[in-house]
């Protein structure tokens, strides 16, 4: 029998907030490269994924979610890296949570047609839905007068419905060589992972606007050995919101650093040396300077 042609190509997901794009990404390449929490907007990167398979390599670009306010600086910024990462993919995913679909969705799908790429539809969340009849009227809805190129109901967070799916991207792909090694998992450094850690625990400990208002910085990236020394800074808007990131006695800045240090000595599997410090930055989220400044594309 004739070996079926290897594939590789870029994919963009794309969809609106928390619709749970980082935690596929995360489960098809079996890795955490990108953070999660149930906050809306908690990507604000592009980060790429490279899931490497017998058959061929997906390399996903997890985007910020696609929404319609753009009334500060960072959520335009968010919306150009969700839009930027379709440009030269071979396809896209458009994330949705079984079930729903409003306007948002209807701005994520009419983003990635104007690319002009295959679309596949990738139904999240569906384990979440105990009447699964329920599912068939919403998927003939949904299809109704859109071109997917396949259409997935599947449970990220568990890993159901995933072989499938990445039968149905690899054939839109091009015939070609990996275009990165199979241990390659991202493109981006430790440093920037290390940055984000700390962010997800930002993200996941914070009162509902506070995680909003802070960004982090990683002033220091050392190798010591086997140690990893990494340094920091926990920018927030104002100064009364220093208080609330540091909590009573150094609290919370203490749990957010250790659970930070345990995920970094996860994903970089080596000991770790973390330390934290949170300042000022007043309006960083709404001025384009500073979010480049930040390291923000």
């Amino acid at each position: 029998m004739q070996t079926p042609p290897h594939r590789a190509g870029h994919v963009a997901v794309i969809g609106r907030p928390n619709v749970g794009k980082s935690t596929l990404v995360n489960a098809l390449v079996g890795a955490k490269i990108s953070i999660t929490s149930n906050r809306p907007q908690t990507t604000r990167h592009r980060v790429l994924g490279i899931a490497t398979f017998p058959e061929g390599q997906i390399l996903l670009l997890d985007t910020p979610g696609i929404h319609r306010e753009q009334k500060r600086a960072m959520n335009r910024l968010m919306n150009r890296a969700a839009r930027g990462a379709l440009e030269g993919v071979d396809a896209g995913l458009l994330v949705v949570v079984a079930g729903r679909w409003d306007d948002e969705d209807g701005l994520a799908y009419d983003t990635l047609r104007a690319a002009g790429v295959p679309v596949v539809l990738v139904v999240n969340q569906v384990d979440r839905i105990k009447d699964k009849t329920a599912l068939l009227p919403y998927l003939a809805r949904v299809s109704n007068g859109r071109d997917f190129a396949g259409v997935h109901p599947v449970s990220a967070l568990k890993g159901r419905g995933l072989q499938d799916l990445v039968k149905t991207v690899l054939a839109l792909l091009p015939e070609q060589a990996a275009l990165y090694a199979e241990d390659e998992i991202t493109d981006r450094s430790q440093r920037f992972l290390a940055g984000e850690m700390v962010r997800e625990q930002l993200m996941r400990q914070l009162g509902d606007e506070l995680p909003y208002a802070t960004t982090v910085e990683i002033e220091r990236f050392e190798v010591d050995d086997a140690l990893l020394r990494i340094g920091a800074v926990i920018w927030v808007e104002r100064p009364g919101q220093k208080g609330i990131v540091i909590g009573k006695g150094g609290e919370r800045l203490r749990e957010i650093g250790s659970r930070s240090r345990l995920q970094m000595e996860k994903l970089f599997d080596s000991k770790v040396f973390l330390e934290t410090w949170v300042r000022v930055r007043e309006g960083w989220s709404d001025d384009e300077a500073a979010l480049k400044a930040l390291g923000y594309e």
